[in-house]
């Protein structure tokens, strides 16, 4: 499997994080149960993008090859970065904007895996920015001058919301991005904190089903196949337990493999790590969960991190592929 550079978001993040325990070479390697089982902390969001890890660990994918999981839930990939320098997580979910950004810095972590794609089209995607039913706002141009929430900053939610923008006549510059936690945004439109929010599902569903309406499915419209997100670790980890990143690599993809041929299991499984009703799981829509990292989707999405001034110099997606 093919393996790339990935994410943060500042310098100052590997600073916080060596300060929390970790080295300056990045996260420390697994520990090792009396069985030999290796145990695994796996940085995740709970969102609907993590249901094939969360499926895996049910189904034994993990446990056979020897690996242990324990699935620690936060706001973003932005905020998990700190915790795999640290060492704190092994391996971590993440979006690939965080993964370019880590390579533009020089931070000392890899991709090991696909995490989620979009499905490309904007009548069935996964993610939406969404307004309330009486917002001024229609479409995605009426997005400028206005406040839109977003689970990070600076990561793939703005990014792409600031292309769909631009195509559709809109000023990108002027939107206001401000953070919040997914589970928080249906409540913030629905009473009027900020003008719109970014949401993935099982936020969509929950937002529309409190009466917001969709104006954008940024990921389907802003570029093509998307490869949304990934697995990383650090170049330690890959260096000192080789055989344990093949490990994972196989697992997760048995597991993504798994969620795309059982969305009934998805819809399932998210009900376990989130608040959201099986009767929400049941309406949402869900992602692609591919196997493979749409290089093409990333080589974009890079371009548009310039062209938004996330980097100021062009990232070399060709230099950040290797293979094993």
């Amino acid at each position: 499997m093919r393996r790339l550079l990935v994410p943060i978001v500042t310098l100052a993040l590997l600073g916080t994080a060596t300060a929390c325990g970790g080295s300056d070479e990045g996260g420390g390697a697994a520990p090792t149960g009396e069985d030999g089982t290796r145990q695994l902390t796996v940085g995740v969001i709970p969102i609907v993008d993590v249901a094939p890890i969360y499926l895996g660990q049910e189904q034994g994918f993990f446990s056979d090859r020897g690996i242990s999981l324990e699935l620690v839930p936060g706001s973003g990939g932005a905020a998990a970065v700190p915790g795999v320098v640290a060492g704190d997580f092994q391996f971590a979910f993440g979006n690939v904007t965080s993964v370019l950004l880590a390579a533009s810095q020089g931070l000392p972590l890899r991709v090991v895996a696909e995490g989620n794609s979009s499905t490309g089209d904007p009548e069935t995607d996964f993610s939406a920015v969404v307004v309330a039913a009486d917002s001024p706002v229609q479409s995605a141009a009426d997005l400028a001058g206005k406040t839109v929430a977003v689970n990070n900053l600076q990561n793939i939610g703005g990014l792409t919301i600031r292309k769909a923008v631009e195509d559709a006549g809109g000023d990108p510059s002027t939107i206001n991005f401000i953070e919040l936690p997914f589970p928080d945004m249906p409540a913030a439109v629905a009473g009027g904190d900020v003008d719109a929010a970014w949401v993935v599902e099982p936020f969509v569903t929950a937002a529309t089903n409190q009466g917001a309406r969709t104006v954008l499915a940024n990921f389907a419209e802003a570029v093509d196949d998307l490869t949304v997100a990934t697995y990383f670790t650090t170049e330690q980890v890959l260096a000192e337990e080789p055989e344990l990143v093949d490990d994972f690599q196989a697992a997760i993809g048995e597991s993504l493999q798994y969620a795309q041929d059982n969305p009934d299991e998805v819809r399932r499984i998210v009900t376990t790590y989130t608040q959201i009703s099986p009767e929400v799981a049941a309406e949402m829509a869900l992602p692609a969960f591919p196997q493979d990292i749409n290089v093409a989707s990333l080589e974009e999405v890079a371009e548009l991190m310039q062209e938004y001034g996330i980097t100021s110099d062009p990232v070399d997606v060709d230099a950040l592929l290797a293979t094993d």
